[in-house]
């Protein structure tokens, strides 16, 4: 088999990774969070940590590294607009994951204090609501990239 179609489908197969990732990681924290069950979200917010450090980071991580090999096979110029525009859009949603996760962890300890005491803090739901509004933008260039990736509709060459 040739290495640009291993390549091509370990890059797609990261993409899912981190769509799908992404979603659920939303549903289920946005459901537990509507709960206002401190238990349910104090488990919803360890699975989610530990679901970003599994599948995301990796998948993420994968996506870099094959999409540049890729490139380098395919002969894109690296200073084309749509290799700017990707790049652009990676780094943004990198700026809005990376406080995303710092905010998950402090989420995580707040559900722990708070199954203690039973009830579900304003804090905390402060901190959801910068979760969502850092995780909406992040997700919506996701799926902008997923576009690009496909139909490539600026020059790559």
């Amino acid at each position: 088999m040739e290495p640009y179609f291993i390549a091509k489908f370990i890059h797609i197969l990261a993409a899912i990774v981190v769509m799908g990732t992404g979603a659920g990681i939303a549903f289920f924290m946005f459901m537990a969070n509507r709960s206002n069950n401190p238990q349910a979200i104090y488990v919803t917010t360890q699975h989610v940590v530990l679901g970003d450090w599994l599948f995301t980071t990796p998948a993420v991580i994968t996506q870099i590294i094959s999409g540049l090999y890729l490139m380098h096979l395919l002969g894109y110029a690296f200073d084309s607009p749509w290799f700017l525009t990707v790049a652009g859009l990676f780094a943004f949603i990198g700026l809005c994951w990376l406080p995303v996760l710092k905010i998950q962890y402090r989420l995580r300890a707040l559900a722990q204090i708070e199954v203690q005491k039973g009830e579900v803090s304003a804090e905390f739901k402060k901190l959801m609501r910068r979760w969502t509004l850092l995780g909406i933008p992040a997700f919506a260039a996701i799926l902008i990239l997923l576009a690009l990736m496909v139909f490539k509709p600026l020059s790559v060459v």
